[in-house]
Order: C-alpha cells, then sequence, then structure tokens
C-alpha cells in the first residue's frame, strides 16, 4: 500500500555521503534494468559507474531519502550543466539523478523532490529550475508538463535527443482537485 504524495515541505532530503554511494549505484541499476525490461528509453543499461556518483557525491551534488528499509529516493542538484544546456549563464538549478525505488513509486516522492529543489532554487536567487529527458521517452515529457516545465529546446547527443524544460523557480504547482494550481509567483 502506497501512502498520499508528501508536500514538499515535509520531504527532508539528506546531502548523500560516501556511505551512501552503493546504495544509489544499486538504485540507479534496478531502475535500468526495470527500463530496460519495459522498452523504455531513458537511462541505458550500465550508463552511470559507481566511480562517476561517488565523485559527484563527494562534490555535494546527491541528495537522498531514507525510510526503513534503506534508500527511497534520490536526486541530484547542479548549478550548471554545460553537457547539455551549453555556455547559459542564466542563473538556474538544474534537477539530475531523480529517482525514487519501486516500492515508493505512485506516492508523489518525485514530484516532491522536484519541489524541494525548486525551493532551494527560489532561495537561491535562481531564475530557473531544470530538467532534461531523452526526447524517445514521451512519458517524462508528460509527466514534467503536468510540473509546470516547458519544453525550452531539444538537442542531439551522440546516439540520441535530449529535451531541455524549464519552469520559473519561483513557481511551485501542487495538485488541487486533480488540476495544476500554481501557489507562487514567478521571478
Amino acid at each position: 500500500m502506497t501512502s498520499a504524495p508528501p508536500p514538499a515541505a515535509d520531504v527532508r532530503p539528506e546531502r548523500a555521503a560516501a556511505a551512501d554511494v552503493p546504495a544509489i549505484h544499486a538504485l540507479r541499476r534496478s531502475l535500468e534494468d526495470w527500463m530496460a525490461a519495459r522498452g523504455i528509453d531513458q537511462w541505458p543499461v550500465g550508463s552511470l559507474p559507481v566511480e562517476r556518483i561517488a565523485a559527484q557525491v563527494d562534490d555535494g551534488q546527491w541528495w537522498v531519502v531514507r525510510d526503513a528499509a534503506g534508500l527511497r529516493g534520490t536526486v541530484r542538484v547542479v548549478a550548471t550543466d554545460p553537457e547539455y544546456w551549453g555556455d547559459d549563464d542564466a542563473p538556474a538549478l538544474y534537477v539530475h539523478g531523480l529517482m525514487v525505488d519501486r516500492r515508493a513509486s505512485g506516492t508523489g516522492l518525485g514530484r516532491a523532490l522536484v519541489e524541494w529543489v525548486g525551493d532551494r532554487a527560489r532561495a537561491a536567487g535562481a531564475t530557473w529550475l531544470r530538467l532534461d529527458h531523452r526526447a524517445s521517452n514521451p512519458h517524462l515529457d508528460d509527466v514534467y508538463r503536468s510540473w509546470g516545465f516547458e519544453e525550452v529546446a531539444a538537442t542531439d547527443r551522440p546516439g540520441f535527443a535530449v529535451v531541455l524544460m524549464q519552469r520559473p523557480a519561483g513557481t511551485t504547482y501542487r495538485v488541487a482537485g486533480g488540476r495544476r494550481a500554481d501557489a507562487g509567483g514567478g521571478p
């Protein structure tokens, strides 16, 4: 049985520590396998080595949410993303590595983590909250649009295309009566 979505204010991710690296990697690998088994083209199997996660954790980029069973969800937050967004110097925070363990699927944890990053972006004075996904994954496009993100551009990567999306950092989207509601002001 899943619980109701936690409000962003109730989600309190902790900065990941070196001891979290194996669990973050294991969650990523389990989701890669799950997607591959269903023909979902987002994260190819084995595409994020544990050494890269370790370096990112050491740099303070990963945040984790735990429960009694272990790692429940993660998000990686960075202030620049030249790999996908180029040399764009607009003040923004970027969401990467958004993962929710399958046991927490449908609880709203992913959305709550994105809202939490949005709160951080607003507090940091950022103009934009940004993320991306593979163009071949229309489900994520629908999900992110329902969270208030709009497509900015698509960029070609070796072997795949990426959709770049953003929304104003000062805007929080909540579901009220089944509809999206703007509960905050833009920048």
